[in-house]
């Protein structure tokens, strides 16, 4: 059964390039684990490098970088190494070997008809739930800095307990759920930012 949008990552222990892990270490923290098609693939080899170009970013929101594909162990520490030879770029975070594709169907990752896992992402919380899912095609390279920006969104959320509007960014308000209630209806109207009792920014 794979994991979906709110639920649960089952707890697994993988093979990574810096050595065994398991998820349920990460409990506490947030995640970011993302799946690439292929080892020595262009656009794979770009996202990589600004992965570890963002590194200290990710870290300083608390967030541990995992990488994965179905490639082997000795494919990642081949590519991870020319990567540094040829780019002079070292990347920090480990990369998951599953050559028995059980992480990339349990996330649903695989692209059968090719045999590799496809471009996707999620955004794990502290309690382990996946946040945030998005998958790109092959030919399309992610954006790091909205990866960035969803992440501080749903920390945001995680905080301050209030949802984040259109185009939000770390200052701008947030908006709170709307009332359930014709009389909380009423109510949200009286406070300060309410600009429709559905609609009500509360800068935090």
């Amino acid at each position: 059964m794979a994991v979906y949008l709110g639920q649960k990552i089952p707890d697994m222990t993988v093979n990574t390039t810096q050595g065994p892990i398991s998820f349920s270490q990460f409990k506490g923290k947030w995640v970011l684990l993302f799946s690439h098609p292929g080892d020595f693939t262009p656009v794979c080899t770009t996202e990589f490098m600004a992965f570890a170009e963002h590194y200290d970013e990710f870290k300083k929101l608390g967030v541990e970088l995992i990488g994965l594909s179905v490639d082997s162990l000795f494919s990642h520490i081949a590519w991870l190494r020319d990567i540094k030879e040829k780019f002079g770029i070292t990347i920090p975070f480990p990369v998951i070997a599953d050559p028995n594709k059980e992480v990339a169907k349990e996330f649903n990752l695989m692209d059968e008809k090719v045999g590799a896992t496809v471009r996707g992402v999620f955004i794990i919380d502290p309690n382990q739930v996946v946040r945030w899912m998005i998958y790109y095609p092959a030919e399309t390279g992610r954006n790091i800095k909205e990866i960035i920006r969803v992440i501080k969104a749903l920390q945001f959320n995680w905080d301050k307990k209030l949802a984040t509007p259109v185009d939000w960014e770390p200052g701008d308000a947030g908006v709170k759920s709307a009332p359930g209630t014709m009389k909380d209806a009423e109510e949200r109207l009286k406070e300060p930012g309410a600009e429709r009792w559905y609609l009500t920014k509360v800068k935090a």
